[in-house]
């Protein structure tokens, strides 16, 4: 027992050694620590006067910045929900709810014109998708008493008094059972842009008419179905600021920035480098520039009769006649700017005769995303009230094998005077790009007019303005009285330059 007890007081003796030994080495080890701590410390302290370690200030610099040149210069906050991680979640979150119980309830602005029947084309094939709650139309009573009849809305509005009155006396006697609230001219089309139950307005009047009731219906935080193009190149300046507000969708609903915007769905911050516009090439584009100066001073005749036909899309006669000045395009420009936040270096223009590729996006990577379908408004129609669900449509599959071949080519800027204008308004920016629109819109209805106006007059009236109006150019602090005022100060510029016209001066 005594050898035993010994043998336990030497093994407790080792054991305290060993646990003393430890304790002085994990001291020794902490206090090398504190050593080299004071060190890091002391040396952070002498290098921080050299070296500055950036920390990013917003989400911004956590990505790649946009464009070709990776610089981001030239770019904006784009008014579409594309481009950020909010709208990436927002679209997610859309796509998983599904579309089995999917419905929007629709206010419809121009419902009597190619973009309003159209829609209302989408609406009866998708009954159980969507609800008519407001319908305005101009002075077509005819056929907006039939689709008041047919669709039900709560609010009913016309352009005129006299109109208004014919519509309730047509309701009348076809015995309808649900009088709408009938109401005309510019407050009719707030209160139909403005109806309470409507979540979606879809704004397919023409010209800068829908400025108004676009930005009322953007501060009651409905989403907006852009069918009308001049709200952003005249209003951008006032309009973009507004959505960023009150966190709407602006939902573009033409060919082309409808394509954009799906090549654009699920591409990350900081990913898009340029933006390519397709364009048909209008009524002119086989003609070479020589032969089209030729004929406006030898048939200015088949000139304006040529120049309202399009070849191969269905639409109204101002956009038609646009295409064929291909001034259209350039707006196009100006409205990608602001709805997708691109630079105007970074917008692009190609000729596509068969109107198949409708944009085209390419990414930092240069990998090129292109949307395709047959020449059918109601294909971007449908997507702008459906965002981002895909409805299954009764239209004609796209068939390539049909169709066989594509083509492309660089526009002729000589040829076409209009697209220059349109990129050198956007780059000057503020009260500029209303200007441009409002002096077109003029040249265009005279030219329809059939007042005596030449197809290369509206070039140089629209020049003419622009040159005027850089005087008192604008472009901080712009608010809305300031694009009207504006926008009728061009209309007037262009009626009096237009009397003053040497007929016989070509554009060059």
């Amino acid at each position: 027992m005594e050898g035993d007890e010994k043998m336990n007081i030497n093994i407790q003796h080792n054991c305290l050694a060993h646990i003393q030994q430890e304790y002085r080495n994990v001291s020794l080890h902490l206090s090398i620590m504190r050593i080299q701590s004071a060190a890091i410390l002391a040396l952070t302290s002498v290098t921080s006067a050299f070296v500055v370690t950036p920390q990013p200030t917003s989400s911004v610099a956590l990505h790649a910045a946009p464009g070709s040149l990776g610089t981001g210069e030239g770019w904006i906050d784009p008014s579409a929900p594309v481009g950020s991680a909010a709208s990436l979640k927002l679209t997610l979150q859309k796509s998983l709810e599904g579309c089995e119980n999917f419905t929007k309830r629709l206010s419809l602005l121009g419902s009597t014109g190619s973009i309003g029947t159209q829609t209302l084309e989408i609406v009866d094939a998708c009954p159980d998708n969507f609800v008519v709650d407001a319908l305005s139309a101009g002075t077509n009573v005819e056929l907006f008493a039939k689709q008041v009849l047919k669709y039900k809305p709560k609010v009913a509005s016309l352009a005129t008094a006299e109109a208004a009155a014919e519509l309730k006396e047509r309701l009348v006697a076809a015995g309808c059972t649900e009088m709408p609230e009938i109401v005309f001219g510019d407050e009719g089309i707030l209160e139909a842009a403005t109806v309470s139950s409507a979540d979606t307005v879809v704004t397919g009047i023409v010209g800068a008419a829908g400025l108004k009731p676009t930005i009322e219906a953007i501060k009651l935080k409905k989403d907006i179905a852009l069918a009308n193009k001049e709200t952003l190149i005249s209003g951008g300046p006032v309009i973009n600021p507004l959505v960023e507000e009150y966190g709407v969708g602006m939902l573009p609903a033409d060919s082309e920035h409808s394509a954009i915007f799906q090549c654009l769905q699920g591409v990350p911050e900081g990913a898009l480098r340029r933006i390519i516009l397709t364009a048909s090439g209008g009524a002119f584009r086989d003609f070479s520039k020589e032969e089209l100066f030729r004929l406006c001073q030898e048939d200015p005749r088949m000139i304006q009769a040529k120049a309202t036909t399009h070849p191969n899309w269905d639409m109204g006669a101002k956009i038609t006649l646009d295409s064929a000045t291909m001034m259209n395009k350039g707006l196009e420009v100006i409205e990608a700017h602001y709805l997708f936040g691109a630079s105007y270096d970074d917008i692009d223009i190609v000729i596509h005769p068969q109107s198949i590729v409708h944009s085209m996006i390419e990414t930092q990577d240069t990998s090129c995303l292109a949307q395709l379908g047959w020449a059918d408004m109601r294909l971007p129609l449908v997507y702008s009230v459906s965002w981002p669900h895909r409805l299954r449509m009764p239209y004609k599959p796209l068939n390539l094998a049909e169709l066989g071949t594509l083509t492309f080519q660089a526009p002729d800027t000589e040829k076409y005077p209009c697209i220059k204008l349109a990129y050198e308004a956007g780059k000057m920016g503020g009260t500029m790009t209303a200007v441009l629109n409002a002096a077109n819109e003029a040249a265009n209805e005279m030219f329809r007019a059939d007042v005596g106006l030449g197809f290369l007059d509206i070039p140089r009236l629209i020049e003419g303005a622009m040159e005027a109006h850089k005087e008192e150019l604008k472009t901080k602090d712009i608010v809305l009285d300031d694009i009207l005022n504006y926008d009728q100060w061009a209309r007037e510029h262009v009626r009096i330059a237009s009397e003053k016209l040497d007929k016989n001066q070509l554009f060059v």
